[in-house]
């Protein structure tokens, strides 16, 4: 898996990689990006957010007076700005006065290409005892957006400054996402802390580390449907179901409980059967019956669920209640044996010798005569 991602991240790398002017030619989009906001009032935020509109046209032109003079020439009404952010990649609107005494806005602008603020880096981790942890480094939640040191291109960009500033103070621009602020950072890079590394943490880059939308915004409901009055140019002006069935001519009547609402949809099987097809006069006359099947009972159209359990219900104390049928004949006569008469008895096994115990019952059976007869 982890392989599967750095190969995208690497491929991104690639294209974020472009100088300006390529990008340019390429049809990237620009903007005015804010570098300081001096009047607090106005909910803009300083490198997160570009103005890439003004009064419902889009900026193509890097000139800054321009821009003013548009701004100028608003004074004592409102001008409308769409600002682009590159917190959750969003767009919104916003309408701002313009006071009379002096029309200006009280921002710092820069035209700059809106691809700038995907080079950011996002702490996963942080090792113990770490430059990056002695700094206050936060996995998750912290993300490297840029440093006063100079400008960082590309996922190696940060990589390169960090070797440039070894065992030197490094300042870097750190935004927390839990918190929404942003701060200042200095850490001191080292090959020497114990570790693996010079800043000992595992950063990401990329798209699938891009700057994440601010917490504090309002999560959607369950169940809630968004762009639900959404409405577009070229959609046609549909009329309701019962314009449409009242234009329409219907093929087959609908039953009267039916037309009384307008939103109850009646197949048309239900409402009526279709005709039988016409039969010709050349069509052959149909024969007789091959059997004599019982013909099966056609079921009402209107028949509802209750009834197909009652009819099955009836069917099932029928077969329960029927009288068993006695079968009085009487048990067939069991099969003749195709064998004959048993065999004889051996005379050789009736003279073989007796064991101990027969011999001494026999003698004893012989001399209860003879003592009889000597008694006598």
């Amino acid at each position: 898996m982890s392989t599967m991602f750095g190969a995208l991240n690497r491929f991104i790398s690639r294209l974020d990689s472009e100088s300006p002017s390529q990008s340019s030619r390429n049809g990237s989009p620009y903007g005015f990006q804010i570098l300081r906001n001096k009047n607090l009032e106005i909910p803009i935020e300083p490198w997160y957010d570009f103005v890439i509109g003004i009064n419902g046209r889009q900026l193509d032109n890097p000139d800054p007076n321009l821009f003013a003079t548009e701004v100028r020439n608003c004074a004592g009404s409102n001008v409308s700005l769409v600002l682009w952010n590159a917190k959750g990649q969003r767009t919104r609107t916003l309408a701002l006065p313009i006071p009379t005494p002096s029309p200006t806005l009280g921002i710092t602008l820069q035209w700059s290409p809106l691809s700038v603020t995907e080079d950011v880096w996002h702490v996963l981790d942080v090792i113990t005892n770490s430059p990056a942890d002695q700094a206050g480094l936060l996995p998750y939640g912290d993300y490297i957006v840029g440093t006063p040191e100079g400008n960082v291109h590309g996922e190696s960009g940060l990589g390169e400054l960090v070797e440039d500033y070894l065992n030197r103070s490094l300042r870097l621009y750190v935004y927390n996402h839990e918190y929404a602020v942003t701060r200042l950072v200095t850490l001191t890079p080292s090959r020497t802390w114990g570790g693996s590394g010079a800043l000992g943490c595992v950063l990401g880059f990329g798209a699938l580390h891009r700057l994440p939308v601010p917490m504090t915004e309002p999560i959607a409901g369950p169940g809630e449907t968004l762009f639900e009055t959404a409405r577009f140019s070229n959609d046609e002006h549909r009329p309701p179901s019962a314009q449409l069935q009242s234009q329409s001519p219907s093929l087959h009547p609908l039953p009267s409980s039916a037309t009384q609402s307008s939103d109850l949809l009646v197949p048309a099987s239900i409402a009526s059967p279709p005709p039988p097809p016409p039969q010709s006069a050349a069509s052959p006359v149909a024969g007789p019956p091959r059997g004599t099947k019982k013909p099966r009972a056609a079921a009402a159209s209107n028949m509802t669920f209750d009834d197909y359990f009652r009819e099955g219900e009836q069917k099932s104390k029928e077969e329960d209640f029927a009288p068993a049928t006695k079968n009085t004949a009487p048990p067939p006569p069991p099969p003749k044996s195709a064998k004959g008469p048993p065999p004889a008895k051996n005379p050789e096994r009736l003279a073989e010798p007796q064991g101990e115990e027969e011999q001494a019952k026999t003698a004893e059976e012989e001399s209860e005569p003879e003592v009889e007869r000597a008694n006598g």
